[in-house]
């Protein structure tokens, strides 16, 4: 992709308008510039306020919705919190960032890195420069670290990332699998970085040799579809990204590569279930709410439907969707309320679960989740914004750490996750 068509992701024009019209595959319209046009890389998820302007004026995310000064204030501090992770979690000397780590802060001696952790912190740290909420050199080093170290010594196959490593040394750990998914969340930090960071000649030539040496057609493994995964030791993962998903940033990547790009028939050979919930009808996942949420924190999809769906609205319905099955739930979760709601795969006292719904899944026991709500912000905002209030102004130093909310809390019972 030529540098002078990307767009600064914080100028006012990138966080109010955008091309309107369709822009996916079956449309006459090059891969290209699809992916130039979808790539707004405006964090709205990520950022968490990506639903209001920094004086709270509307930008088209949520229709009619105006953000108080206390809601300015709570998105101000969840941004900050998530700053502070990203760089308290990045290794100093590769950049990094652990899968985990303790919500207060404290030391830890675990070493486990994530390619997607790492990918998502490349996206904060260009808010955190924009935001001016820490040493704006410091910030931009940390960036170039982290992607020389990627280009140069993370070990990687056809241009593929392995899902965990030790974070000081990259070196893969416990067999885990080269994942399709997690690594395409890294090109989206890695492209953001690009965009936000125009002027920098390095910059640019680290994130585009790294997007650019995937070979993306080899994932297919002569399958219609992108497997989840592949590992030395067996080859590729029986699981390909086959129904809708999170899918959707991986396979817009794919397609808007300039040197490996999957064909544009791959878009439509992933099913689209759909499901109605007490009047919403909306494509559906049997993976939980985050489904719903990781694409749209880099792609813009509003005004620009593909031949069945509008993704941003559906987006919007499953949301809703899930917040009302969560009020059926209060027979049994009889804490959870239209104040107190939302869980997406997280922690759970007995370890980490898939859950939510609709329908019911997983072992349920009343655990709420944030980031159920903080990641559908950009969909419902005013209902989203009413659930983290409460569970800040109610809950306070037992789920508001130094990182922001913990990972995952239980309101029925004592426990409350340490990691965030």
């Amino acid at each position: 992709m030529e540098q002078a068509s990307e767009m600064n992701p914080f100028s006012p024009a990138s966080k109010t308008a955008g091309p309107n019209g369709p822009f996916l595959p079956q449309m006459v319209i090059s891969r290209r510039v699809a992916l130039q046009q979808m790539v707004q890389l405006s964090g709205a998820a990520l950022s968490l306020s990506g639903c209001v302007g920094r004086q709270g004026e509307k930008t088209g995310l949520s229709q009619g919705f105006r953000a108080s000064v206390a809601d300015l204030r709570l998105l101000e501090e969840l941004e900050r919190a998530a700053t502070m992770f990203f760089r308290e979690a990045a290794h100093p000397a590769t950049g990094l960032v652990m899968d985990r780590k303790l919500a207060n802060g404290e030391p830890d001696s675990r070493t486990i890195g994530s390619i997607a952790a790492t990918g998502f912190g490349l996206s904060v740290l260009c808010l955190a420069h924009e935001r001016n909420y820490a040493s704006r050199p410091e910030l931009k080093a940390q960036v170039v670290r982290t992607l020389r170290w990627l280009h140069e010594r993370q070990p990687e196959e056809h241009g593929f990332f392995y899902h965990f490593f030790h974070s000081g040394t990259g070196e893969r750990i416990w067999q885990c699998e080269l994942s399709s998914v997690d690594s395409a969340i890294l090109f989206c930090g890695a492209l953001h970085a690009r965009a936000y960071f125009s002027g920098d000649s390095e910059i640019h030539r680290l994130a585009t040799a790294l997007f650019e040496r995937a070979d993306w057609p080899w994932l297919l493994n002569g399958k219609p579809t992108l497997s989840m995964g592949w590992k030395p030791e067996s080859g590729f993962l029986k699981s390909h990204w086959d129904h809708y998903c999170e899918l959707m940033l991986i396979n817009l990547l794919g397609l808007g590569s300039p040197t490996h790009p999957l064909a544009p028939e791959t878009w439509q050979a992933w099913s689209r279930p759909m499901r109605e919930y007490e009047g919403e009808r909306f494509v559906w996942s049997p993976a939980p709410l985050f489904a719903h949420q990781f694409s749209h924190a880099w792609f813009d999809f509003r005004n620009r439907p593909d031949a069945s769906t509008d993704w941003f609205t559906n987006s919007v319905a499953a949301t809703r969707a899930h917040l009302k099955w969560s009020l059926r739930q209060q027979n049994r979760f009889p804490r959870w309320s239209r104040d107190l709601w939302g869980v997406t795969s997280s922690d759970s006292a007995g370890g980490y679960v898939g859950w939510g719904g609709p329908p019911d899944s997983g072992p349920l026991d009343g655990t709420i989740v944030p980031c159920a709500a903080a990641g559908s912000l950009p969909f419902l905002p005013a209902e989203c914004l009413r659930t983290l209030h409460h569970q800040r102004d109610v809950y306070g130093a037992r789920i508001w750490k130094r990182y922001g909310f913990v990972d995952a809390w239980n309101p029925h019972s004592a426990w409350t996750n340490p990691e965030a």
